[in-house]
């Protein structure tokens, strides 16, 4: 049996344990890749808080897809997938349109002001934001406060993780895994809303 071969045996035998209720194994799984996941969303991503977060959200990912993934391929390949996928999905949300109000385009020979169609108006966007709205904000309700603190200081107040370990004077490694456990928390929560968010 080759190193890679043995290497996926203990990956399948770890999922094998979290899906028959050993969630721990999961730890294994986290600490053989995180440190492989993190450097493949590094060449995607810059910003090194956004790094660390969209590792967390893809062992998340992970974690509620393992039921998914079949044992004959590769469970690594299968993971960076899941990486990449999120980092793509990062950059389309973080894309912004821009268009010169003052563009001209030219029609046969005449130049004319280009027209700007207003694809912003939806009937249903008030609706749906309001209904994530109010669902995002029951999920972080639920969380306990010391994950909901941390969450608000995340992602209401934009803090990176250093800013938080000094505003709450806890130890950084602590606010990480305080991150990671309330996005799962609510990641829990919000999944049964497919139609929202996924």
């Amino acid at each position: 049996m080759t190193d890679n071969q043995k290497s996926n045996q203990e990956d399948i035998e770890a999922i094998e344990k979290v899906l028959n209720g050993d969630t721990s194994a999961y730890k294994f799984i986290q600490k053989k890749y995180t440190g492989l996941v993190t450097s493949l969303i590094r060449r995607m991503i810059k910003v090194e808080e956004d790094v660390q977060d969209l590792t967390q959200e893809t062992f998340i990912k992970a974690y509620n897809a393992l039921s998914t993934y079949q044992s004959n391929y590769s469970f690594s390949a299968w993971l960076y997938r899941i990486a990449s996928n999120n980092c793509i999905d990062f950059h389309r949300k973080k894309r912004v349109q821009i268009i010169s109000l003052n563009q001209q385009q030219y029609n046969s020979d005449e130049m004319e002001e280009m027209e700007i169609e207003d694809a912003s108006y939806l009937p249903d966007l008030q609706v749906i934001n309001e209904d994530k709205r109010i669902a995002i904000y029951k999920a972080l309700e639920a969380l306990p406060d010391n994950y909901r603190e941390i969450m608000q200081l995340r992602h209401g107040e934009d803090l990176d993780y250093n800013e938080i370990a000094k505003r709450l004077n806890i130890p950084l490694g602590t606010v990480k895994a305080h991150l990671f456990r309330a996005r799962k928390l609510m990641y829990e929560e919000l999944k049964n809303k497919k139609d929202l968010f996924f």
